[in-house]
Formats: C-alpha cells, structure tokens, sequence
C-alpha cells in the first residue's frame, strides 16, 4: 500500500518553486557576490527542509525534534575534540537549535555564521597560548624556581616525569569553563605530543643504527644525536606541525561552515544521508584507488577525524595489510618529509596529502580502535586488479579430508561493459567458475569468505545466494513509499550442494548481509565469526539539487550540490530488516577487535531495526546440521587453539585499553605503553596472519622483506595461517559427520 503522508510530502516538492518570490525578500547584503552567496545557502537550507521529508525512507521531519539533533551533530563537528570552545560559547550557540528548523523553512538561517565567529575568535586565542607554551626551547632538570628537584625533566615549559592524565575520549571530556581551563587542556596535549615525538625520534635512531652496523664498513657512519638534541627537535617538530595546523584552521571559509551545517541537517536523518558541495562531488566518498594511484582505502570524515572506512581489496592497503577499518589518521608524511597533523582537516584536503604517483611511498600515523597508535609506510600503487576478483584453493585436513575455500573480496559487476554489449565481469559467474573447479578437485564442503566485504551489486548477492539454494525468496526491498518487491533466485539448479560455512566480521556489510542472512535463514550455512556483522541494510541515491529548478531561478545560483538520501530498505525472507542488527553468527568465535563499536548500531541517529512480514520460501532439507552440536564442539576447540586462545586473551586487554581513555601523559609510563603494544602485536602476529608484519617491526618506515613476494603465494600462505578459516575448515568436517540425514 502507498504512504499517502510520503506521496503528499513527495508532490509539495513540486509546489516548491511557488515560493520563490517569497524567498527573494532575504535580506540585502552590502556585497553583491556576498548577497548572492547568502541567497544561495539560504535556498539550499528550504530545498532541504521540503525535500528530505518528501524523500527520505523514514516518516521525520524537519521539526523541533530533528532540529535538537542536528545541532547535536553541528556541535560535535564544530569542536569535536573540545580544544577551543568554552562552556559559555556552546550556550550561547545552544540559543539558536530550536529555531534551526523555522529557520530553514523561512529562509533565515543564522547559527552558521554564529558559529564561524565564535570559533575563528577561539582559534586565535589558541593560537596565541600554543605558541607561548613552545617558544621556551630550554632542557633542564630541577623546578621551575632553579633548585634541582629528583625525577624533573624540563622540556621548555613542560615536566615530562611528572605524572598526569588526560582524557582521550572527546565524548567524555566537556568543554571547559573558562580560558585557563582551556590553556592547561592545550598544556597537556602539547605534553603528550612532545613526548610521543621525542620517542619516535629516538626509535628512528636506534633503527639507524641496526642499519648501520648492518651496512658495509666503507659507508659513512650516522652521528648519534644526544638526549638533549632529541628533546629540542621534538619541540622544533611540535611546534612546526601546530603552525600548519592553524594556518590551516585560518584558512576554512564561512561556505565551508554552511556546508558542514547543511550535512548536519542531512545526517539527522540518517548517518548515510549527506549534502554534497560542488566542491565535494568529486570527492564524495572518496576511493583511492586505480587510476588515482593511491593507498586504497575508503575515507570519511568523522567529527573532526579521518576514518577508514573500508581497505580497497587489491589495493596497496591490502596488500601491506596494516591499515584496516575503523583507524583513524592522525599524521600523514612524504617519505623523507615532515608529517602533517591532519585532525580537524577536510577530507578533501587530507586526500591530497595521502594521494600521489605509483611507486611513492607515504607515512601514516594511525590510531588504533584499542587506543595505540602505529606508524605505517605505504607504497602508492593501482589496484592490483586480479587480488579485487573472487578466488579459490583447497585445504588439506589431517583425517584426508579437502574443503573448498572461495574468497570474495566484494559484489562487483561491470554494469558499463554489459551496457556496451560486451561480457562485462561480475561476482556471480566467477563464484560459479570457483565452485565448479572446487567440484572437480572432490572437496567435501566449502569455505564462503565474506570478511570485510563491504557488499556491491544487489543482483550479484542475489544471484550467489541461489548458487547454493534451491529457487526462492532472497531478500525484500521496501521503499519510501511503502511499496515492497521480492528479489528471488528462479533457477531450480542447485551449484552446490554440500557442507558450507560462511565467514563474516563486522566490517561485513550490505550485499554481504545479504548473502549471509538468506543461507542463514533458508538453514543453508552455518555462519561463524564475530558477534554480528555491520548492520547496513539501506540503499541511497544521488540527487542533483539543481534539477527541475526553472531556468529564471537558476541563473541567480551558483551549483548548489547534490543530495544524497536513503530511499530503500532491505528485509529478510523472514521478515526482519539487516539494518542496525546486521546477521548474528551461529558460531561465535574470538575477535581482537570485538570491542570496536563498528556498525549501524554505533551511529548518530542510525534507522532502526524492524520487521515486515514474512515470504514463504522452502528451508533446505538435504541433510540438515545440528546446530547446538556444532556450536558446541567449535567452541571447545577454540578454547585449546593456541591462536584463537591467544586472540582471546588479547581482545580482553584490547577492551580494557579501549575502555581506558584516561591515559598517562610522562614520558616512563608512555614509554611503558609502547613497548605493551609491541609486544601484544608481536605475540598475536605469531598466530595471526594479518599481524605478522607486525611481527618484525612496531611502526617503522623500513621496506618489508615480502614486499615484492608473489602476491598468490602470499595469499596461500595468509589463508593456512588464518585460524579463523581454520576453524571453519573444522566445522565442516563436524558438518560431514554429524549431519541428519
């Protein structure tokens, strides 16, 4: 049935322009290019208060309530971090949030500029007290008064041995009360920056030195720098890096505050729903990959922080296979070159840092979801295009038994290949040429690797789900508008039939939910991994803000962006919806990062789980598993598994330290918490593949002696090192010998 209230809403977006005239009566600016400007932003503020509630899946509108939440979001784009505003600036700011939404429907929009003056006013401030704090550039021990005091070191203004906190988690600070609260805020996190760069410099040094004794005797030896050298370089350091970072806080434009403002309006209906500047089209969702030659990860700006979102499979990410999901970048450096602080930096200017030619390598400082932070040197590459493709091998079992492993990186199709009459290549046919070759080499069951599979084409994850079942419902779609569709495999030929397993992780998301819950619910597969996947069961589309605006209206506007907005929802055969829940797995296994608060159900203002009603659909029947015994031995293996014990134990401190976001800023304690971290990555790199390059080194910027290894043997060798593939491998033996029949 349709949504009479979102068909009602959907036609006032044609009454929209009606109102032009009344919208023309903004008030005159003394610059005609500054009155234009203002118009503009004002215009895009009323298209998005008529045509979000019109478009958008769920039933908001831009009312008081919605109005709260998107200055909540303002706020925390605003100063994230809460390093410059004060209590009383973010009261005085909280005056305009009920009125954000009259405002957009008048026309009359205020807080933005607000905003912009306030925090311009601040960052000066800041600024001011920074520079005073760095400019003494003295080392010395004793007190400030000159009488030696034991276990004192003075790095200019600071006390590296004295012992203080400082509390990490912006979420869990407050703004401060006044200017000396905010002054000492800024002490402490020079502090920790100087003593984090002065261990990084020592550390480079040692490395120097292992290279040197390991070079030839006619190579000129490298002078050791002193104590006293180190601490004044990492002033000199500190303080060119909070020099960049303000001129370019200084350099952020009254527009650029309004775009940022128009998105918080957007992400108060949902985090997938944006405004996209001109300016920012290009740059919408940024893949640095292919012809961009860059590392391969999929970024997003994440209240004042890059984020990764997702490692491009194929790319020199992956292929180096330290930077995963959920890092957040905090420095970004040439090879050879000083890093740049990129907090609080736009992402399109963070991009430019990060891209660059093939063959070049860039230095990121990254922050680990646990809290540890770790240098990681990337060789800029193109996507190596067959590491992007499904993939096959066989694993051996000690009681001869051979299981078929099939990877697939993402749901890709070449929609234009097809489009131009071609056999465009897609996920579907070569999953399908996989499990025939298994087939033919008589594996006894198969290995479905979602992990970290970001999802792709619809069709594909529809067109997989029936390589395995019978014909049938795979997932329902409903729209805005309340109409819902089935999307069904309606080939009765059945691929495979044997034992499966199917892996995920959080970082498994959309058309691999999709996948996953279907042979979930049809009894297909048992579904082994962390807790629950992503939980992203939403479609967006684009939409161009400057069509259907007539030509006598446009011509007063420059571009005016685009909208991109959630429109589609996806539902299980039985009815429940992938969104915010993701697909629990029927076997749970140890996770290091299980205390990531990855997912829907972490975001502002995420849709939430519902349901609608069932599809009849048939559950496979051909020699059904039992589920509870399945469980049961799985678990009992992992208990004595000395890879998944030593993941277990891990992921116990990674909590620990995740939860511990009031941390120790002098130099012993730092120093302390290095060489933990060090210590966890080399323990858990000897039984887990993707730490074992962590294994020789902690964040150094040394090339890696596999580095130009075959990439296929690689693989191989990462997937029979993986425990988690080795258990699966396991639960299919359980399958062959303890199914129904």
């Amino acid at each position: 049935m349709i949504n009479m209230k979102k068909l009602r809403n959907f036609f006032t977006l044609y009454l929209v322009f009606s109102f032009l005239t009344g919208i023309a009566a903004f008030t005159a600016m003394a610059d005609e290019a500054d009155k234009i400007d203002t118009k503009r932003n004002r215009f895009i503020g009323y298209l998005l208060s008529k045509q979000l509630p019109a478009l958008h899946f769920s039933d908001k509108v831009v009312n008081d309530e919605l109005a709260l939440a998107a200055f909540h979001l303002y706020i925390k784009q605003l100063d994230y971090q809460k390093r410059f505003l004060l209590k009383k600036d973010v009261k005085q700011l909280e005056a305009f949030a009920p009125y954000i939404d009259d405002n957009l429907a008048n026309g009359r929009i205020s807080l933005p500029d607000t905003g912009y003056d306030i925090l311009n006013e601040k960052i000066t401030l800041v600024q001011e007290m920074v520079e005073t704090m760095l400019k003494n550039d003295t080392i010395r021990t004793g007190s400030t008064a000159g009488t030696a005091g034991e276990g004192e070191l003075f790095v200019g203004n600071f006390n590296v041995l004295k012992k203080e906190t400082y509390e990490t988690d912006p979420e869990k600070a407050d703004f401060v009360e006044n200017l000396a609260e905010l002054k000492d805020r800024w002490r402490r996190v020079l502090k920790a920056q100087i003593i984090t760069q002065y261990l990084d410099l020592v550390e480079e040094q040692q490395k120097a030195g292992e290279q040197k004794d390991n070079e030839t005797a006619e190579k000129k030896p490298q002078s050791i720098k002193t104590d006293v050298e180190l601490w004044q370089e990492a002033l000199i350091k500190v303080g060119k890096r909070n020099k960049t970072f303000f001129q370019r806080l200084h350099q952020e434009t009254l527009q650029d505050h309004y775009d940022r403002f128009f998105n918080c309006i957007t992400r108060a209906f949902d985090p997938h729903t944006n405004y996209i500047p001109p300016a920012g089209k290009e740059q919408f969702d940024i893949n640095m990959r292919g012809s961009l030659e860059g590392i391969g990860a999929l970024l997003r700006e994440d209240d004042g922080f890059i984020k990764v979102i997702r490692i491009i499979p194929g790319s020199a990410s992956a292929i180096q296979g330290r930077l995963k999901a959920e890092d957040i970048i905090l420095q970004v450096a040439q090879e050879g070159e000083e890093p740049v602080d990129i907090t609080d930096m736009r992402l399109r200017d963070a991009v430019r840092l990060i891209r660059g030619p093939k063959g070049k390598a860039v230095v990121i400082k990254v922050k680990k979801p646990d809290g540890t932070t770790e240098t990681i040197r990337i060789v800029r590459d193109v996507v190596q295009i067959e590491e992007t493709f499904v993939k096959s091998t066989v694993l051996d079992s000690a009681d001869g038994r051979k299981t078929g492993y099939i990877y697939i990186p993402s749901f890709y199709r070449d929609f234009e290949g097809t489009r131009n009459g071609s056999q465009g290549r897609n996920s579907t046919d070569d999953t399908l040429r996989e499990i025939e070759s298994l087939k033919k080499q008589n594996v006894d069951g198969i290995v479905l690797d979602l992990r970290d599979d970001g999802g792709g084409a619809l069709v594909d994850a529809v067109d997989i789900t029936g390589l395995f079942i019978k014909s049938g419902p795979v997932v329902q779609v409903k729209n805005s508008f309340g109409d819902k569709r089935i999307l069904s495999d309606t080939d009765d030929k059945v691929n495979y039939a044997g034992p499966l397993v199917v892996l995920v992780n959080k970082f498994s998301a959309s058309a691999s939910e999709i996948v996953a819950a279907a042979l979930q619910d049809y009894k297909r597969a048992v579904i082994v991994g962390g807790k629950h996947t992503h939980g992203k069961g939403t479609v967006q589309t684009i939409i161009d803000l400057n069509e259907n605006i007539p030509l006598l209206h446009l011509k007063k506007y420059e571009d005016l962006g685009a909208l991109k907005v959630m429109i589609q929802k996806f539902y299980r055969v039985t009815g429940g919806s992938n969104q915010w829940k993701g697909v629990e797995s029927d076997i749970v296994l140890p996770n290091l990062f299980e205390h990531i608060k990855s997912g829907e159900r972490y975001l502002d203002y995420s849709l939430p789980w519902d349901s609608i009603e069932a599809v009849p659909f048939t559950p496979w029947t051909d020699k059904p598993f039992d589920l509870e015994l399945l469980r049961k031995r799985s678990l009992a293996r992992a208990a004595v598994d000395e890879g998944l014990k030593i993941i277990a134990e891990e992921a116990v401190k990674a909590v620990e330290r995740a939860e511990n976001t009031v941390v120790s800023i002098d130099l012993e304690d730092m120093r302390g918490k290095r060489e933990e971290s060090r210590l966890m990555r080399e323990k858990v790199g000897a039984h887990y593949r993707k730490y074992r390059e962590e294994q020789e080194n902690s964040g150094d910027f040394d090339e890696f002696e596999d580095e130009k290894a075959d990439p296929k043997e690689v693989w191989l060798k990462n997937v029979q090192e993986d425990p988690y593939i080795r258990e699966a491998v396991n639960i299919i033996g359980d399958i062959i010998h303890y199914s129904r029949s």
